[in-house]
């Protein structure tokens, strides 16, 4: 081998060397940019998937976490314009971000696109007239007319459901990479999970909330600071008279209170003032409400320093019983002082008689005279007594002390006391008994003495003349028909007992006080056993009650364990009855 080839060889060699080492310098300088590429998009993602981290914290709102990803998704990929479509209220949200000026035509052929992939994606078509376009960034020229030659979507799926579409495009073709696409895959992916995973712990709390508000009488209604009813309760629907509807907004508030209460006025106030509005009584159908309005706050100090508000709140509260119940205690008070005030004058006249003319006054009208001060102070004492027993009632004091006792003695007893009254009025007053009554029963004396009292004296005022009033008792078995017991009575009711209405009564005694009377209308029967109530029935005897004793009556019964109930018929008669389970 010459000199020649030797040197040949060497200068082979050492080229091949040289660019071995060419291509190993090469090859890692390519796999640590790839390293460094891969690194800086693990960086990326990391930063991104914080911020939505710390977004979702507070925030349910996927326009919002999309925007987080498209103003930085310049750190990861180029493109001319990235853009969204989500589902907002009323329609659909289209913003595009243009990074690179481009021209209408492009614009209008993304939309397209996109909505050609929310079509395909829910089976359904959508129209661009229901389309809310935001543009920001770079400027559109026209004269550009460059088309799209690089484009992609992903879905934006919430819990399972598509909610819109994510969209990345350029003028350039070829641009987007596996790498590129699966990072920001992963990106969304994890953005939806963080959204659906709060998303079910907040349905599970609202689920709560829902339960809660459901069940309440005031009609409660919450918006947010647009306005947009986030919860409406059963009542507040029931109240404006939309209880069918599934869905109402402010308007059909504003609607249906016909201009009586200026709602949204209210809420904008409130809201915007940060302060609490209540109204006086409005009339909303055939119900009088106070309506509440409130400004809703976070739990935490916001940026500002303080609570941000958050929606408002409003409360329709019915007060149509509180003011009855105001109305029936003024009548009552009116009541009282025209019931005190009578025996009172009358008193007070006769013992400034007494006092100035003693001598002068024969036996005779002093005899009457003293008559009538002890029958004006017995009336005065038994309206307080009333008044007194109506207050034990109500406080849960009123004892029943029951021993075994002779019933029939307790009823003959009152008969014979309000003979005198039933032969002034020209009425018979009568009283049968069952052949099966036992010889004792259960009761307080005093108790239902009182009850007695007042169904026969009630009898005796509501009775015309030649009328008859008739106490029936009657031993009542488990499982027996209330008429088959009466049967064996030598006299009837005026008016049938029914025998639904003692359906599952247990063993008792019945005791009954008939008349042949006025009767009392259907529609005010339920109104006969409240506080203060007084029927306008005209008393022939010319005597006016106070509106206690019936109600007196049946905490008398119900503190035996039994029931009081009344059936009549308008111009037939009453019937009233109490039973007292043995």
């Amino acid at each position: 081998m010459t000199l020649t080839s030797i040197l040949f060889f060497i200068l082979v060699g050492g080229l091949a060397v040289s660019i071995y080492h060419l291509i190993s310098d090469y090859r890692a300088k390519q796999a640590l940019f790839k390293r460094e590429e891969d690194i800086s998009r693990r960086m990326y993602e990391l930063s991104i998937l914080k911020e939505i981290g710390d977004r979702v914290g507070y925030s349910l709102d996927v326009q919002q976490i999309i925007d987080v990803i498209i103003n930085t998704l310049g750190q990861l990929i180029d493109y001319s314009a990235v853009s969204y479509m989500l589902f907002g209220q009323e329609k659909i949200i289209f913003k595009i971000h243009l990074e690179k000026s481009v021209h209408r035509g492009f614009i209008d052929d993304i939309k397209g696109r996109m909505l050609g992939s929310l079509s395909a994606l829910l089976d359904r078509e959508f129209s661009e007239k229901n389309i809310k376009e935001i543009i920001s960034g770079a400027i559109i020229i026209n004269e550009l007319n460059e088309p799209v030659r690089s484009f992609f979507n992903i879905p934006l799926v919430i819990d399972e459901k598509v909610v819109g579409v994510l969209t990345i495009a350029d003028t350039k073709s070829g641009l987007y990479k596996e790498e590129e696409m699966t990072i920001l895959y992963k990106i969304i992916q994890q953005a939806s999970k963080a959204v659906t995973s709060l998303q079910g712990v907040i349905k599970t709390e609202q689920a709560k909330v829902n339960a809660m508000m459901e069940s309440m009488a005031d009609g409660v209604v919450m918006t947010d600071t647009d306005y947009r009813i986030l919860v409406a309760n059963p009542s507040a629907k029931s109240i404006i008279g939309l209880s069918a509807k599934e869905s109402i907004t402010i308007f059909d508030f504003i609607d249906n209170l016909e201009g009586k209460f200026d709602m949204r006025g209210k809420l904008e106030e409130s809201v915007k003032l940060d302060k609490a509005f209540k109204s006086d009584e409005v009339l909303i159908k055939d119900k009088f409400y106070k309506i509440f309005v409130f400004p809703v706050k976070t739990s935490t100090v916001g940026a500002s320093g303080g609570k941000d508000i958050i929606g408002g709140v409003v409360i329709f509260h019915d007060v149509t019983a509180e003011r009855a119940i105001e109305q029936i205690r003024e009548q009552f008070t009116s009541m009282i002082v025209h019931e005190l005030r009578t025996p009172l004058s009358g008193i007070n006249k006769i013992s400034e008689l007494l006092r100035d003319g003693q001598d002068k006054i024969e036996k005779k009208d002093f005899d009457e005279y003293v008559k009538l001060i002890n029958t004006d102070s017995s009336s005065m004492l038994e309206l307080v007594n009333d008044i007194l027993d109506i207050a034990k009632l109500e406080a849960g004091k009123f004892d029943i002390k029951k021993e075994p006792t002779d019933l029939r003695k307790i009823v003959d007893n009152r008969i014979d006391f309000f003979r005198p009254s039933a032969t002034d009025a020209k009425l018979s007053l009568n009283v049968v008994y069952d052949n099966e009554m036992p010889a004792l029963v259960p009761i307080d004396q005093a108790g239902i003495k009182q009850v007695l009292n007042n169904l026969i004296s009630n009898s005796i005022k509501f009775t015309k003349a030649d009328g008859s009033v008739e106490v029936l008792v009657v031993h009542h078995k488990a499982d027996s028909k209330i008429t088959d017991e009466f049967t064996r009575l030598s006299c009837k009711t005026s008016v049938p007992l029914h025998d639904e209405s003692f359906v599952g009564f247990p063993e008792s005694i019945i005791v009954a006080v008939s008349d042949t009377g006025s009767g009392i209308e259907e529609n005010n029967i339920k109104e006969l056993f409240s506080k203060f109530k007084q029927l306008g029935n005209k008393s022939e005897t010319g005597v006016k009650g106070t509106g206690l004793g019936l109600a007196i009556a049946k905490g008398i019964v119900e503190g035996h364990g039994g029931t009081i109930g009344v059936v009549s018929e308008a111009g037939v008669g009453s019937v009233f009855y109490f039973v007292l389970p043995l």
